[in-house]
């Protein structure tokens, strides 16, 4: 309890530290294997060095919260920190590189702290926590993860499971960019920040954060997420063993087979599936960026119209004042005058809508 209590009251200028100081304790306690650790090379030698996934880097920079004030300029200081950070972790891993979704991890971390404090936790997230799982070629680890959601939804949530079996909706479909982007592509930063630091106990439990309520309307459906405190290890175990069976069984009904076909298409079927899952991905965060950017234009198109309400209105109420001065300067003019100010009268009431033949 008192570690939650710690974490609500962390304000936002000190969060970085709050982040880096519960990394340090967690290494204290959770030392890892050197076979596991990453390479000992350093923020700084990194840089210097030239990357394969520039380009891959560079196309996402822009998609990465995209309406945040920090990072909407291009190239500007926030991109280009962007841009090294990620530079460096795909020179530093290998095996994974650059992914789409670890911009926004990255972004989340640069708007609480340096660059070089920022790749040190990155590291941690990655290699500590085991998050480079999910973001290897194979994402077997994210395919677990969606497993163990759907079984979590089947035990927990059997109206809703079944709600979204009957509308073939998969967690693939839509708990994706959750995983990948650790919430960061499709919620609030404040909301974001808190699961960020509640991770620094339990990372590696990114299934223990939300549950989905759906429901349906004339139009579709509507999610919404509810965070919820159950200690779920156990059940989460349990689901990543049976998951690892029913892959162990269907490995071995294919190895029955004689002919070596029939495990050609499976494969080709699965690498099918992965280009469509991070194509969908890729698609949902352009969408993404796109509604960012019209909601802000629309902002401003409001902004303007209200202004030139507000205009008007003054305009209105001047001349008004300036029809009952030249109404009372009239008085004291001469008959003689009179036709000229008439005629002056009928100009200032002039009304294009209302034309007098």
């Amino acid at each position: 309890m008192w570690k939650q209590n710690v974490l609500l009251c962390v304000p936002k200028s000190r969060r970085g530290e709050i982040w880096q100081f519960l990394a340090v304790q967690h290494r204290v306690r959770h030392r890892l294997p050197n076979k596991q650790q990453p390479p000992d090379v350093s923020y700084k030698e990194l840089l210097k060095q030239l990357t394969a996934q520039q380009h891959a880097i560079l196309v996402d920079l822009g998609r990465t919260f995209p309406t945040h004030p920090y990072f909407s300029a291009q190239l500007g200081a926030g991109q280009l920190s962007l841009f090294n950070l990620l530079k460096a972790y795909s020179l530093l891993d290998k095996e994974v590189g650059y992914c789409q979704g670890i911009s926004f991890v990255a972004g989340v971390l640069l708007l609480h702290m340096s660059e070089e404090q920022a790749f040190e936790m990155l590291k941690f997230l990655m290699y500590d926590l085991g998050f480079r799982k999910q973001y290897r070629p194979d994402m077997m680890s994210l395919q677990i993860q969606m497993y163990q959601l759907s079984r979590l939804l089947h035990d927990y949530h059997r109206d809703l499971y079944n709600h979204l079996e009957e509308n073939e909706i998969s967690p693939s479909l839509y708990a994706a960019p959750w995983f990948l982007t650790l919430f960061a592509s499709q919620f609030p930063l404040g909301f974001v920040a808190r699961v960020f630091g509640k991770k620094g106990y339990s990372l590696g439990k990114i299934n223990r954060m939300a549950s989905s309520i759906v429901f349906s309307n004339s139009k579709g459906i509507v999610f919404y997420i509810l965070v919820f405190e159950m200690d779920i290890s156990k059940q989460l175990h349990a689901y990543e063993v049976e998951y690892h069976v029913l892959q162990d069984e269907l490995q071995e009904n294919v190895n029955l087979c004689d002919d070596g076909e029939p495990l050609e298409k499976l494969e080709r079927a699965n690498n099918h599936l992965k280009k469509q899952n991070m194509d969908l991905l890729e698609k949902l965060q352009v969408a993404h960026a796109r509604i960012q950017s019209l909601e802000s234009s629309l902002e401003t198109i409001l902004t303007r119209e209200n202004k030139m309400k507000t205009a008007i209105q003054s305009l209105e109420e001047e001349k008004i004042t300036y029809q009952k001065t030249l109404e009372q300067i009239i008085k004291y003019l001469p008959t003689e005058a009179l036709s000229d100010c008439e005629l002056l009268l009928k100009e200032v009431n002039y009304n294009p809508n209302n034309k007098t033949k």
